[in-house]
């Protein structure tokens, strides 16, 4: 969307919407995915897990911690990277509250 766009919605429709863009590539989702399940901070295993290049890993890490759902640590030369659980709590809250507004019940038959 165009930054010129963007003053027609909500400061949380685009809080969203930026959210979206970041979640909306299977690399990061598989990336998320993995660092959930391991349930701890991760560094060299994602290119091996993943099955990308180290750059094309950055890249989607980068995206993420742009959003705050991942944090990094550096360590010398290694960077560490975990899932931060207060911001994957509110990015839950914030789609929860999207999609829980929606009541079927009310719909009947739509279309």
């Amino acid at each position: 969307m165009g930054a010129t766009q963007s003053h027609l919605f909500t400061d949380e429709q685009n809080e969203l919407a930026r959210i979206a863009r970041v979640l909306a590539h299977p690399a990061r989702i598989a990336i998320l995915q993995y660092l959930i399940q391991a349930n701890a901070c991760i560094n060299g295993d994602l290119v091996q897990e993943i099955g990308l290049a180290q750059a094309t890993i950055s890249q989607h890490l980068r995206e993420l911690k742009s959003i705050g759902i991942i944090q990094g640590t550096i360590d010398g030369v290694k960077v560490s990277y975990c899932i931060d659980p207060l911001r994957l709590s509110e990015i839950k809250k914030q789609l929860n509250q999207l999609f829980d507004s929606f009541s079927s019940s009310s719909l009947g038959n739509c279309c």
